[in-house]
């Protein structure tokens, strides 16, 4: 397998590695990286579990290949928070209990964070689409879907 040099950018950090051709995005973060808050599960982009922000937009890290990110700024679960501060939905998952067993709770974190960005005000059903590419095995939907709302609205009322 031929191997390939590639610089990118991982929570603010430039990374330099030698990854194979048929590497993902995913397995470098969590093999190359030690960056394991980045979940695996299907690997075939049906659960949304392992997405991660590829120049500010959601991706499913195990359909990208490493060589692709090559250029690229990455930003994964671990690089949200800022000073050890959470960010406003990463607190309202907390006081909300929507981290049940906790395994989709990075995917659907970096789904909520981006949509917020691009929908600071969305409704229930507005939220409900944008998560559903993302599966919870808990069926703690409900809690998700109140954190969000609640992070929105504080979002919102922080900016004003």
């Amino acid at each position: 397998m031929s191997k390939h040099r590639i610089s990118l950018k991982v929570n603010g950090r430039l990374h330099e590695l030698e990854v194979e051709a048929n590497k993902t995005l995913l397995r470098l973060l969590r093999e190359d990286l030690g960056l394991t808050g980045t979940k695996c599960a299907c690997e075939r982009g049906d659960c949304g579990l392992c997405t991660v922000w590829l120049d500010g937009k959601p991706v499913k890290s195990c359909l990208v290949l490493a060589v692709e990110a090559d250029g690229h700024e990455i930003t994964t679960i671990e690089g949200l928070a800022r000073d050890g501060k959470l960010t406003p939905v990463q607190q309202k998952f907390v006081e909300h209990g929507a981290v049940q067993c906790g395994f989709c709770t990075p995917g659907m974190i970096m789904v909520a964070e981006a949509f917020l960005r691009e929908n600071p005000n969305p409704t229930e059903e507005e939220v409900k689409e944008a998560l559903g590419g993302v599966l919870c095995r808990c069926t703690g939907y409900r809690q998700i879907i109140d954190a969000v709302l609640d992070a929105a609205k504080e979002m919102r009322k922080a900016s004003t």
